[in-house]
Formats: structure tokens, C-alpha cells, sequence
């Protein structure tokens, strides 16, 4: 069996893949007794590199141009060269009624998000966490922080699972958190 090391074609025989085309084997050029025919007509000119008589064509227009230091520079009369006027000093006022962009102040605040934060690649909703538990990409950042756990349940045995204490994704206790590296604190 031949195995092409391109793509990994399996074929029976040949000398080439059949799917892409690689010469799987070097063939060695088979010597043959090469004997001139004698009724061929052989070439007129010896070996093929023999000179041959050349003469310019009196109608042929020349087509090679000059070497630029040979050219003589005409300047051009009606050409802008970009240049202007020097400006002199100019006034300047402000404009009273545009708008700068801000409105005034009504007092009222938009308020921030609140309840579980939803994943935007696959829309599950997701209580704690930066990092979406289903399919790993990150969650939006401006949501609530988790409900503070007791004091004597927040540590958990070292190589337990639990949640990271900076952005509240699943972490083992006892290492660092694979999401923003924080190192996990464990019991014990």
C-alpha cells in the first residue's frame, strides 16, 4: 500500500497520488540509443548557436528612450503648483447656538443591570461568574455580585471545585483560577 505524504491518500499502485498529484516515486531516466533517421531533413544552421546575419529595418521606429540627463526640462506655464497666498490674520468667533453633544442633567440615572447575567454567543442565563459555564466566552461585566456565603462554608477542601472570589467562575480550591488567575483559597 502507498501512502502519499501530502494528504495521506492510501493507493494500491502508481507513481503518482490519484487525489493530488504528487509523484510518489523518482523514475530514473531509462537510457535509449538515440540514431539520426536518414531520410529526417537536419536543421540549416550547425550546433544552433551559430551567428546569424541581422539588419535593422529602415521603416522600424525605435522604441528605447533616452537617458533622463538627456532630456531637456521644459516647465509648464498653466501648471498649479499647490502653493497659495500667504493667509493673513484671520477672526475668529465662537458660534453661540451649536450644539456641544451634552444635554443638561434631569437628575435621574440610568440603573444598572440587576438579576442573572445572560451569554450573548448561546443566551444562557448564568447567576455568578465572568466566564458563561455552557460555552466559555466572557459575560458582561456590570452585574451584581453573588450573594456573600457564610463564614464557616465560603473554604472548601484543597482540589474541590468552588467559585473564584475575583470573578466568581468554577475553580478547583488550592489553585489558581484558569479565568483571571487569582489563586483560590482552600481549607486547610
Amino acid at each position: 500500500m502507498i501512502i502519499c505524504p501530502i494528504c495521506e491518500h492510501q493507493q494500491a499502485q502508481g507513481t503518482e497520488c490519484d487525489v493530488c498529484g504528487k509523484k510518489l516515486v523518482a523514475a530514473a531516466p531509462v537510457a535509449v540509443a538515440v540514431a539520426p533517421m536518414p531520410d529526417m531533413e537536419t536543421t540549416h544552421v550547425a550546433g544552433g548557436r551559430a551567428p546569424v546575419a541581422v539588419s535593422a529595418i529602415a521603416d522600424l521606429e525605435l522604441t528605447r528612450q533616452q537617458a533622463v540627463g538627456a532630456v531637456a526640462v521644459q516647465p509648464v506655464s498653466d501648471l498649479d503648483t499647490g502653493r497659495s497666498a500667504p493667509v493673513g490674520n484671520i477672526v475668529s468667533s465662537p458660534v453661540d447656538d451649536m450644539d456641544t453633544g451634552r444635554a443638561l442633567s434631569d437628575g435621574h440615572r440610568t440603573a444598572a443591570p440587576t438579576g442573572p447575567a445572560i451569554c450573548r454567543y448561546c443566551r444562557t442565563p448564568q447567576e455568578s461568574g465572568l466566564v458563561c459555564d455552557r460555552c466559555g466566552m466572557r459575560l458582561i461585566k456590570m452585574r451584581t455580585p453573588p450573594p456573600a456565603q457564610a463564614q464557616g462554608e465560603a473554604l472548601v477542601p484543597s482540589g474541590e471545585w468552588t467559585k473564584c472570589t475575583k470573578c466568581h467562575t468554577n475553580a478547583r480550591a488550592g489553585r489558581a483560577c484558569v479565568s483571571c488567575g487569582t489563586p483560590v483559597p482552600a481549607a486547610g
